[in-house]
């Protein structure tokens, strides 16, 4: 609703007479004033007599439609999408490995209450948003003008996960061309590691023939001694990411329409499964016709997301079993997080199946899948911001141009990552893009939805959207209005001084290679460049308004014109003019005639 204050400007009435009951001097001009969404419109009109003039100009079309952003097909579509988006790899690596770490069935406590406390609310959050603005990361906040750094940040968080991510499935059409073969490279029938594994049997050797295959033909680590010598680019990997990139090149290119400690780690998990923060999600929600039910969509994509997890679990906690019983140690000393698990230990049971080589060729067809979705998802965050702040980019040539140099710029990057020491660079940059950064920004988006665009403000939005929704939803949002106003953001604060406990007190590492204090501290700063967009936008946002410091304040916090344009029922206005959302009166306006 726009703000009304007292001031020195004044308005016509819709009756030819002016604010003290004077007729006016034009009577044959008809003016009405129309305040709607806080814009006020002004449509004019000769009349003669009961009839208004031929010569009248009929009013000039209003803005360009939103539907020129495109739509989903359907709200399938964008349940599916959404699902795919979510349920990626770190359900199959990340939390079997952090739930084996953290106690095993213990660990379920603490990461049902932080799904609850924080993974749901901040998911309806950033599906609400997305759907009631119709806009990406950077141009919805136009709710707050001030935190505009918030999807910034975003785009920061999406570019770097996007960058290690597609390695990821460079490293899955590695293993997938080479599940063409009979017996598998990586198995104890291959000629190559029948030694290895007679070894093996006798406990001579720590290695299995899955991990001499994942170290020494993939990854190349022996001609790398760390950070700081790469050593050269891996031809087969550069090939294998080039066509990655190709693949989402297309993809986008045809847009939506193609598809303690412990809590520490659950809540690493959530964040990272779900992708909350990244900006994806707010993007692929801007689709989606007003009236979406954007809370069945979150309950239902958050369920799935749990189910998928738990299921990885017991899959892995039987391979990581029997490697450890077949080399006659602990379980602890053959669990590893990251690309370990879905390269080392699954490549490993696959070997031992009949059919092996169908079988491996299913696994990394489902593995390219999971992480094609996860990653279309996050590009999809970095283009429709680009695209929403500059339209001209919609156009067909211009999307393809500007895709494929962001998709290439991305290519180049990830070159960096396919070298013999790769994947330590690969590890530095896992470890923090999705660490104290990205928890910052998820505060701030809970702190300033809550407390600046108001939350009551934000449940009326949901409210509006949902149009005709049953009794228990209104009862729902209590819970979700309790979560994003208190507990929420005191279980993030919780989280982030963990963090940062954590941070100071272990060193990062990756098998028995321990990281320099100068690799850490660039991959601080990598966190630091995600969240100091936050204060370095504020300030701009501030700046850019007149008054004194608490008036700039107040003009930073209050929606746009534009927000109002977007949100609501979609109509729009004759002329928008993109200033805060007030309106001017005098004391003749509050004065009965």
């Amino acid at each position: 609703m726009g703000v009304f204050e007292k001031g020195a400007s004044s308005m016509k009435r819709t009756d030819g007479t002016d604010q003290e009951g004077k007729t006016s001097e034009a009577p044959q001009t008809q003016a009405s004033w129309t305040l709607s969404n806080g814009t006020v419109e002004n449509s004019v009109g000769a009349q003669d007599g009961n009839e208004a003039s031929p010569q009248a100009q009929p009013p000039a079309p209003g803005p360009e439609a939103p539907d020129s952003r495109g739509s989903w097909g359907g709200k399938h579509e964008f349940l599916l999408s959404c699902v795919g988006y979510c349920v990626g790899l770190g359900n199959v690596w990340r939390f079997p490995y952090l739930c084996y770490r953290n106690g095993g069935g213990v660990f379920l406590i603490p990461y049902l209450i932080m799904m609850l406390v924080t993974g749901l609310p901040l998911f309806l959050m950033e599906l609400s948003l997305g759907q009631y603005g119709g806009a990406g990361p950077i141009t919805v906040w136009k709710c707050c003008p001030l935190l505009k750094g918030i999807g910034i940040g975003m785009l920061v968080v999406a570019s770097l996960v996007s960058l290690y991510y597609n390695v990821i499935i460079a490293w899955t059409f590695y293993y997938l061309g080479s599940s063409f073969q009979n017996p598998l490279p990586w198995s104890c029938e291959a000629p190559a590691n029948i030694q290895l594994c007679q070894n093996l049997t006798s406990n001579q050797s720590d290695l299995s023939a899955s991990e001499v295959f994942w170290n020494e033909q993939v990854l190349g680590l022996t001609g790398s001694t760390g950070l700081g010598d790469p050593g050269p680019v891996r031809w087969q990997l550069a090939i294998c990411l080039l066509a990655a990139w190709v693949f989402i090149f297309l993809c986008c290119l045809k847009g939506i329409r193609s598809s303690g400690k412990v809590w520490n780690d659950a809540a690493s998990q959530i964040f990272y499964s779900l992708g909350i923060g990244f900006g994806g999600l707010l993007s692929m929600a801007s689709y989606n016709k007003f009236d979406n039910n954007v809370v069945r969509d979150t309950l239902v994509i958050v369920t799935g997301n749990c189910i998928t997890s738990f299921f990885a679990g017991f899959a892995i906690f039987s391979i990581l079993g029997h490697m450890a019983w077949k080399k006659g140690v602990e379980v602890s000393d053959v669990a590893d997080t990251g690309p370990g698990l879905a390269f080392v230990a699954y490549p490993e049971a696959l070997a031992l199946l009949p059919g092996s080589f169908i079988w491996s060729i299913l696994f990394f067809l489902m593995l390219f899948t999971l992480g094609i979705d996860t990653l279309f998802g996050n590009l999809e965050g970095i283009t429709t911001a680009f695209l929403d702040e500059f339209p001209v980019l919609r156009e067909r040539k211009w999307k393809t141009i500007f895709l494929a140099v962001l998709c290439f710029s991305f290519y180049l990057l990830g070159l960096l990552l396919i070298t013999e020491g790769g994947i330590y660079w690969f590890t530095l940059i896992d470890a923090y893009s999705t660490s104290f950064g990205l928890i910052i920004i998820t505060l701030f988006m809970c702190l300033g939805i809550a407390f600046f665009y108001g939350v009551n403000q934000f449940c009326e939005d949901i409210i509006d959207m949902l149009r005709l929704c049953p009794p228990w939803y209104s009862r729902l949002l209590i819970y979700f209005k309790a979560c994003w106003a208190l507990f929420t953001p005191l279980l993030l604060l919780f989280i982030l001084m963990y963090i940062f406990i954590e941070m100071y007190n272990t060193s990062l590492h990756y098998g028995t290679y321990d990281y320099p204090v100068w690799g850490k501290a660039l991959g601080v700063c990598l966190g630091v460049v995600c969240c100091a967009q936050i204060p370095l936008w504020a300030v701009a946002a501030v700046v850019k308004e007149s008054g004194t410091l608490r008036d700039r304040f107040q003009k930073a916090i209050r929606p746009l014109n534009s927000w109002k344009v977007t949100g609501g029922d979609r109509t729009f206005t004759l002329e928008t003019i993109d200033v805060p959302f007030s309106v001017t009166l005098t004391d003749h306006d509050f004065t009965e005639v």
